[in-house]
């Protein structure tokens, strides 16, 4: 996958992190210090009507919030000798005495354990993290450059900025067949949502590599779809209407050879199931893809007919021409006047301005920039951005016709 550059909002590769487990190891163990030293000191230069030094109680609480275990336990036992030093100092007539000794001797073993109870729940916070991330990598797996012989690059935001996965799917699927390119976006949020695009993913990655037809695999996701939903229906947990937008694309294996004498590098197939409108961004301008005649994923039940699939739809695509294909986090994202982004007529102007806006790389990383700040940065849904375009040179990941085994 193309780098696109970070993002304010979890990207393919996630905001940075940092451990708060890591906090003792740094600069954790300077503000307790700090102020274990200034209470001392200001006791010390102080009247004896005006005693601070049982303040010192704040030192390991601080230690708590900040350091390890072992840190938090040294300034737990700096504090109660520093008090003990400081107090003894002073005529016996000025000294606080027992009370705030058995004070800060039990606020120091209460900040020790706060310590503890604090590092377990981050490292079952870095574990849940650990998880996600996993989950979102099997849904969203990474791409790597050239996968099944074409240029791409994609980004999602999630508008859970926590969970960093949603109901967005994308994929490329190489095979003996040619390549398959599939968007989608399953209706609804949460848990839910991931595990039905989990569900509709697995289908492409094989169906998209075994099915000699594009037809036979977008039925085989319709059916996939519906096998999702009777089992939550079956296991207690219905959705309702559930159901996914989604685009398949086909890219023929034969990238280079021209069709039917037209002059262009290659003709696709498109079958849309009720998907956002997907545009073909060139050096030249910008056009869309047919709309689709199809309903979701999940609703072939409400027509009658050859089992109320779309149809699919050749589509010529020259050899400078890229697939923008977005999900409506993108098409829907509104700025503070409600005005829905622009999308074709924004992309149409950068393109006029500068042809290499086309290049995959760089058309999701205007994309993104350009709902980020129309949206002011608050996403209402998942956004998915991904754009893909037929390179030179042999597919990356497509089937040996010589041995029938993929080389992937």
């Amino acid at each position: 996958m193309k780098p696109v550059g970070p993002v304010g909002l979890g990207t393919e590769e996630g905001p940075a992190f940092s451990s708060p487990l890591s906090a003792g190891r740094g600069v954790g163990w300077v503000p307790p210090l700090v102020l274990l030293i200034g209470i001392a000191v200001l006791d010390w230069n102080t009247t004896g009507e005006f005693r601070i030094i049982s303040w010192i109680v704040l030192v390991p609480g601080i230690a708590a919030a900040l350091c390890r275990v072992a840190g938090t336990v040294v300034f737990a036992v700096l504090s109660l000798g520093t008090y003990v030093f400081v107090d003894g100092a002073w005529p016996h007539q000025y000294q606080t005495g027992l009370p705030d000794f058995i004070l800060v001797a039990l606020g120091g073993v209460l900040a020790v354990l706060a310590c503890v109870v604090r590092l377990r729940g981050e490292r079952r916070m870095l574990h849940m993290r650990d998880v996600v991330e996993t989950t979102r990598r099997t849904v969203l797996r990474p791409l790597p450059p050239g996968w099944g012989g074409l240029d791409h690059a994609a980004v999602y935001l999630a508008a859970d900025a926590v969970a960093r996965v949603g109901g967005d799917f994308y994929d490329i699927q190489p095979g003996p067949h040619g390549t398959r390119v599939l968007i989608g976006d399953v209706q609804g949020k949460g848990l839910a949502a991931v595990e039905a695009a989990a569900a509709l993913l697995g289908t492409f990655r094989e169906a998209g590599y075994h099915e000699p037809a594009l037809a036979s695999v977008a039925e085989r996701l319709e059916v996939r779809m519906m096998r999702h939903i009777r089992y939550r229906a079956a296991v207690g947990r219905d959705d309702g209407d559930r159901f996914a937008t989604a685009v398949l694309i086909g890219f023929p294996e034969e990238r280079r050879a021209a069709a039917d004498g037209l002059g262009v590098e290659v003709v696709v197939e498109v079958v849309n199931f009720g998907h956002e409108p997907s545009l073909i961004v060139s050096p030249e301008g910008v056009r869309s893809l047919p709309p689709g005649d199809g309903l979701p994923l999940g609703l072939s039940e409400l027509t009658s007919g050859a089992g109320g699939l779309p149809s699919v739809v050749r589509v010529p695509l020259g050899a400078a021409e890229t697939l923008l294909l977005v999900t409506d986090g993108v098409t829907e994202a509104r700025d503070a006047d409600g005005t829905f982004f622009p999308l074709r007529e924004r992309v149409a102007d950068a393109v006029a301005q500068d042809p290499r806006t086309a290049d995959p790389g760089r058309l999701v990383a205007f994309v993104r920039d350009g709902t980020l700040r129309h949206s002011g940065g608050r996403l209402a849904d998942d956004t998915t951005v991904f754009a893909v375009r037929a390179a030179d040179g042999p597919a990356e990941g497509a089937a040996d016709p010589g041995s029938g085994k993929s080389r992937a």
